[in-house]
């Protein structure tokens, strides 16, 4: 069990930038897959990112790639989302997400977040 507490989230105008942080607790975050999941307001939950345990490999929702990164400190246990470019419809509750697998559905998913509001104004 790794416990994820996320942060960085925010209100910026459209084109702007923000950095989402996961710290994670527990001495197997290292071993554990790590994904960036959306919710916007009456919309399903929707995949954005997932990074391997090694940071070796990565993989995006098409929504968001050349404008997303997704990135990890094993060190510290965090996980980074650097969001550019930003869009109205990027507006959702962000929830980072633990997993023993490189996976891009929530259900392999064991660990979540609480979530961070993201507001992106025209």
């Amino acid at each position: 069990q790794v416990q994820l507490v996320e942060s960085g989230g925010g209100l910026v105008q459209a084109g702007g930038s923000l950095r989402l942080s996961c710290a994670a607790s527990g001495r197997t975050f290292s071993s554990y897959a790590m994904g960036w999941f959306r919710q916007a307001p009456g919309k399903e939950r929707e995949f954005v990112a997932v990074i391997s345990w090694s940071g070796d490999s990565t993989y995006y929702v098409d929504s968001v790639k050349g404008r997303f990164t997704i990135s990890r400190d094993n060190a510290k246990n965090t996980v980074y989302l650097q969001m550019k470019s930003l869009k109205p419809e990027d507006t959702a509750v962000y929830y980072c997400a633990a997993s023993a697998r490189f996976a891009v559905v929530g259900y392999k998913y064991d660990n979540w977040g609480q979530g961070t509001q993201v507001t992106v104004s025209s």
